[in-house]
This record gives structure tokens, C-alpha cells and sequence, in this order.
């Protein structure tokens, strides 16, 4: 036998763990607005630059740090996102693949970000030449 729904202020009160994910995705959000302007700022006093401006922009710690922070939050973000979309939007038998589908090419494009940024950080091609 089930316990009876639990309300607060005559809303229902879910068990779940949705408030947490909401949270997350409301600081993940907080910390994108001033990096997504720090990086269209970026973008618009580099527009036009020489490559080798470019790599000593990223040759910057606090440069590559940022943009490493913000590729991180943004792929996090965007994540939390797609999971709430496939929640809405997928019927019940198709939801979890999906949602481990969306995560890991998140993480995967998230680390593969992270380690372009550092690569060019050290000075290195983001790719071996040849491939």
C-alpha cells in the first residue's frame, strides 16, 4: 500500500530528485552569463587575428582556464537540458537509453573540449599533422 501524496502550501511535493538537478542547472547557468560574455568579448577583439595571436591567446593560463571552465559548464548545462527535454517529451520504455545516450556524448564532447584547450594551451597542434 502506497503512503498517501505529501503537499506543501497545496502543492504536491515530489519524491524524486528533480529540485537538485534544478539547482544545478540554475548555477550552471548563473556561471555561463558572465563567461559567455567574457568569451564573446573574446571572440569579437580576436576577429581577424594572425594565428600566432591566437596561440599565444591560448598560450595564456587564465585564458585557457576560462575557456576550459566555460566549455565544462556549458557541456554540463546543456546535458541537464537534453535530460529535461527526454523526460517531457519520450515516452517512459525509450527514456533511459536515451538520457545515458545524451550524457555520454556530452562528457565526450566536453572532454574532448577540455583537451583541445589544453593542448593549444601547451602549444601543441590541436591535431597531429596528417590526420
Amino acid at each position: 500500500m502506497s503512503a498517501a501524496p505529501k503537499f506543501k502550501n497545496n502543492v504536491k511535493i515530489s519524491e524524486r530528485h528533480g529540485a537538485g538537478e534544478w539547482k544545478l542547472e540554475k548555477l550552471a547557468l548563473l556561471a555561463l552569463m558572465p563567461l559567455g560574455l567574457w568569451v564573446l568579448s573574446t571572440g569579437f577583439s580576436l576577429a581577424g587575428a594572425d594565428y600566432g595571436t591566437i596561440v599565444a591567446w591560448f598560450g595564456n593560463t587564465l585564458n585557457a582556464g576560462l575557456l576550459a571552465v566555460t566549455a565544462a559548464v556549458f557541456f554540463l548545462f546543456a546535458g541537464l537540458a537534453w535530460k529535461v527535454i527526454i523526460e517531457d517529451y519520450i515516452p517512459a520504455a525509450s527514456r533511459s537509453p536515451l538520457i545515458l545516450v545524451s550524457n555520454l556524448v556530452f562528457l565526450v564532447l566536453a572532454a574532448a573540449s577540455v583537451f583541445f584547450i589544453v593542448r593549444l594551451a601547451l602549444g601543441s597542434a590541436p591535431l597531429p599533422a596528417g590526420v
